[in-house]
């Protein structure tokens, strides 16, 4: 899933430095590298941007800010690479830069649905029990998350994609899942549904969340409000770096149907 958490204004980049990095009358070389960075990161160039957000952390090491900007580089670098074993290089590198954000700042409701957010990109990639428990951890701290900021609408958006990802399993394999390996933490299109609802009225403009509710209902059999849903995410602008994809998803079921 894409890992754009939020829009970034460069302005605010100076409000996560440790106190005492800016130096008086001109930007710190820490601070002008996080401009620049957002920057790259606004035009898209993920490559770019993880370099400049690198030499940052070089200079400043251990601010959670900016791992957690490394940790959404990667993540988002890890559906460009071609090959498998570079995407799984991408995601395990991702994880950890995410895990040490949240170290840091354990509070802080964006690390902790960044780390989300990894947990289900290692699972792309990892065998059926991995696969499991990376779940059981998108979903833990996905409510985190939103228990840390109950108006951050990503939080929303991941914590319904995941109901209705694993609510749409089939019934073998839950059985086979709860048999060998325990089973999964229970799931549904309902609450789906809601999550992403509460995620659009949030962020009314974001392209995703709509497009996810459609694709919620359409898992529900609703498909009368699946093309509702599809059809307000596509008339929308793509202005993130993943609105495009999206709105190509969203037409294939919309052809489909």
């Amino acid at each position: 899933m894409p890992h754009r958490l939020m829009q970034f204004c460069l302005a605010g980049v100076f409000l996560f430095l440790t106190p005492g990095a800016r130096s008086e009358g001109k930007p710190s070389p820490t601070e002008s590298l996080l401009v620049e960075a957002a920057a790259a990161e606004a035009r898209f160039d993920i490559t770019r941007a993880l370099e400049l957000y690198i030499a940052a952390d070089g200079l400043q090491p251990e601010n959670a800010f900016t791992l957690q900007k490394i940790a959404q580089q990667l993540s988002d670098l890890s559906l460009v690479v071609r090959d498998e074993a570079g995407k799984k290089n991408q995601a395990i590198k991702a994880l950890a830069y995410a895990k040490r954000a949240v170290a840091l700042q354990p509070e802080n409701a964006v690390n902790v649905l960044s780390l989300a957010i990894c947990y289900g990109k290692m699972a792309v990639f990892s065998d059926t029990r991995a696969k499991i428990e990376y779940s059981r951890l998108v979903k833990l701290d996905a409510e985190r998350a939103l228990a840390l900021d109950p108006a951050y609408d990503w939080a929303h958006h991941v914590l319904g994609r995941w109901h209705y990802e694993v609510a749409s399993l089939g019934g073998a394999a839950r059985f086979f899942i709860r048999l060998v390996y325990g089973g999964l933490p229970a799931a549904s299109f309902n609450e789906a549904i809601a999550q992403l609802q509460k995620a659009v009225t949030l962020a009314p403009a974001r392209v995703p969340h709509h497009l996810e509710l459609g694709f919620a209902y359409l898992a529900a059999g609703r498909e009368t409000e699946a093309r509702a849903s599809f059809s307000a995410g596509l008339a929308l602008p793509s202005v993130e770096l993943y609105d495009e994809s999206a709105k190509e998803r969203a037409r294939s079921a919309l052809a489909r149907l």
